[in-house]
């Protein structure tokens, strides 16, 4: 299967998977538990059914939208994901080239493998920076100015990590950060040699926001659930929220939102907008689906606050199913992921191409003339 074999984010998914060791396909693919909320984030799009209207037109219709106060040419973002450079030696960097390319918002990771201020000397484009608050104080505080000083868009601060979900995959393969050959997964690195050169010769791993605070993650190899489990602070609350915002002074964004009340605190605090979000069903699982709240915080909240619905996008209708129901925009991870560590850069573009043809497509086959124009007239629940 080649990279132009990939006519959908499935297609991409399969490539990856051909080319990656399966403890590093696993982290990527894998949730908690079950995966009940995994499989639910993207099977919930299908329960809603898009209303068309016809000879309504549609010669010149326009995607953009404005996100966070910033321009965007697509109503998607592209999620805050960690550990990018595992995946493909390209990393943050090439999703960084791909978004401004494609005129949309994206975000990087506090466990991002290419820095803040090299992010920002590589693109223009609107970019955010997605915070876990560690017990490390003056880790919190470095990461805040060096955003500040790099002049990053926005923060979006992570509410749904206080407790690492279980992701049972990540434990049958032993995957860690840095990742660490073991006796049963060492045939899986070996018979993919392009990848495994790729990570030993090319520039070493690490994990640069967190370099000069703390070893794991970089130096000492760690699961993701141990790093959550005794990294973060699970004393954060509300007034932790507040506080960061201020200290931060900039456009504030809370992740992982997903009642109607914390929507309403959300508003609360001043905070810009939230991500509707369950950390793709890689946390509680059993959990509802981003789709299936949004509504419900619509209704709660809308014209309060900006909101983005954030997990289990595969297709440019499930966005356009988003903001007909009242999102800001949508917004993911996987969607890039498979298509970055299948293919790097290229990849990822091909991607947003794929979505971008899907979201044009869908709209002119409605109907629709903007994303304004989108409501929930436009839907109808099975």
């Amino acid at each position: 299967m080649r990279l132009t074999d990939c006519h959908n984010i499935d297609d991409f998914r399969r490539l990856a998977k051909a080319r990656l060791p399966w403890p590093v396909f696993d982290y990527i693919d894998g949730a908690a538990d079950d995966e009940q909320t995994r499989i639910r984030n993207t099977a919930a799009y299908g329960d809603v059914d898009l209303v068309p209207d016809v000879l309504a037109g549609v010669a010149e219709i326009d995607t953009s939208c404005t996100i966070m106060g910033r321009r965007s040419a697509l109503p998607l973002m592209l999620s805050p994901t960690a550990l990018q450079r595992v995946f493909h030696w390209q990393g943050e960097r090439a999703v960084a080239r791909a978004a401004e390319k494609f005129g949309v918002w994206f975000g990087i990771s506090s466990l991002a493998t290419v820095s803040i201020e090299e992010i920002a000397a590589l693109t223009k484009g609107p970019k955010l920076f997605q915070l876990y608050v560690h017990k490390d104080k003056g880790l919190n505080r470095s990461m805040i100015e060096r955003c500040q000083a790099a002049k990053f868009d926005a923060i979006a601060l992570t509410v749904d990590t206080i407790v690492s979900g279980k992701r049972e995959r990540c434990l049958r393969s032993g995957f860690t950060s840095p990742p660490r050959f073991t006796p049963n997964s060492a045939l899986s690195y070996a018979i993919k040699p392009r990848w495994a050169l790729d990570y030993v010769l090319r520039e070493k791993f690490s994990l640069p926001h967190l370099d000069g605070h703390v070893s794991e993650g970089t130096g000492k190899a760690v699961s993701i659930q141990e790093y959550f489990n005794t990294m973060l602070d699970q004393s954060m609350d509300w007034d932790t929220a507040a506080s960061i915002r201020q200290e931060w002074g900039g456009t504030f964004c809370l992740k992982g939102v997903m009642s109607a009340a914390d929507a309403r605190r959300a508003v609360e605090i001043g905070a810009d907008a939230i991500m509707i979000s369950n950390h793709g069903g890689r946390q509680l699982d059993g959990s509802r689906a981003p789709f299936d709240q949004l509504a419900e915080i619509v209704d709660a909240v809308g014209g309060a606050i900006e909101i983005i619905c954030d997990g289990g996008i595969r297709r440019g209708t499930h966005v356009l199913k988003a903001l007909a129901t009242g999102a800001t925009a949508a917004s993911g991870g996987r969607l890039y992921l498979y298509a970055l560590a299948a293919a790097g850069q290229a990849g990822v573009e091909r991607a947003l191409t794929i979505l971008s043809e899907e979201i044009v497509r869908a709209m002119k086959l409605m109907g629709v003339h903007s994303v304004g124009e989108l409501n929930r007239e436009r839907l109808r629940r099975r």
